[in-house]
């Protein structure tokens, strides 16, 4: 009786690496070549959909370094995969999903990621992508000297309905005031959302343009009246991507985004 087909691996193009520092071992897949680039991944983890984002930034000339925060490896976006891991991060605790004056634990070995990245790939400096739960994390790792492009996309923390917690940046006092002499010394901010999402308040994107001033450049996404849109649009640049239509409000946030790492990562490339 032949052996059962085995079922194939769909990050089989990343090569997966362990990486420990600061008390915490984790995978992170990697792939492509040039600068680095970190890509955080939403909730519930390292979906297809984020996966097919990483190779997009492959196929632009970055070296893509993806951390397994959370979630199972390759496994599909659903609600209850949503619902596990919304509980395996409350019980871990490395991310502080309500705290709008703390960052999260998981920050120190994230650092030391992004130092590893940038010595195995050199050039410039480094990218950081974040989204949803991770998307403030651009913020806190851009104190990082070589950080050059932070993106946060549809960033969520702290989640709550405070005012404090709609406008807050999930950075400690001393974090905060070292972004944003980062920020003003030259090193410039993408912000993206959707309008109208419940996750990334009004409040959030105005504090960062009250702080950053013409450093925080907002991506805000509209999609307001367009066909086969989910009810409460979020994920700019993996569910609800549109990439193969120039005109569409996401494929322009995802030039916007790579625009933001040619400029700051490949300054004279092609």
């Amino acid at each position: 009786m032949p052996a059962p087909a085995r079922e194939a691996d769909p990050l089989d193009d990343f090569e997966r690496r362990p990486f420990e520092a600061a008390g915490r071992t984790k995978a992170v897949l990697w792939a492509g070549s040039g600068p680095a680039v970190l890509v955080l991944p939403e909730i519930p983890g390292i979906t297809p959909e984020v996966a097919a984002f990483a190779r997009r930034l492959v196929a632009a000339g970055y070296t893509v370094a993806l951390p397994q925060l959370f979630g199972e490896l390759g496994a599909p976006r659903t609600p209850a995969a949503t619902a596990r891991v919304i509980g395996q991060i409350c019980v871990q605790r490395e991310i502080f999903l309500f705290s709008a004056r703390h960052s999260s634990p998981v920050l120190d070995w994230l650092r030391a990621l992004g130092r590893d990245a940038w010595a195995r790939c050199g050039g410039p400096g480094i990218g950081v992508l974040g989204m949803c739960v991770t998307g403030n994390f651009a913020l806190a790792l851009m104190i990082e000297p070589h950080v050059l492009a932070p993106v946060l996309s549809q960033p969520s923390l702290p989640v709550g309905p405070l005012p404090a917690q709609r406008a807050g940046l999930h950075l400690s006092p001393d974090e905060e005031a070292a972004m944003v002499a980062r920020a003003r010394a030259g090193c410039p901010v993408l912000g993206l959302r959707m309008r109208g999402d419940p996750l990334v308040p009004d409040a959030r994107f105005a504090r960062l343009q009250r702080l950053l001033g013409e450093a925080f450049v907002d991506g805000t996404v509209d999609l307001a009246g367009r066909p086969g849109v989910d009810p409460v649009p979020h994920s700019v640049l993996t569910t609800e991507l549109v990439a193969d239509d120039p005109a569409h409000p996401t494929a322009a946030a995802l030039a916007r985004v790579l625009e933001h790492f040619h400029a700051r990562l490949r300054p004279g490339a092609p």
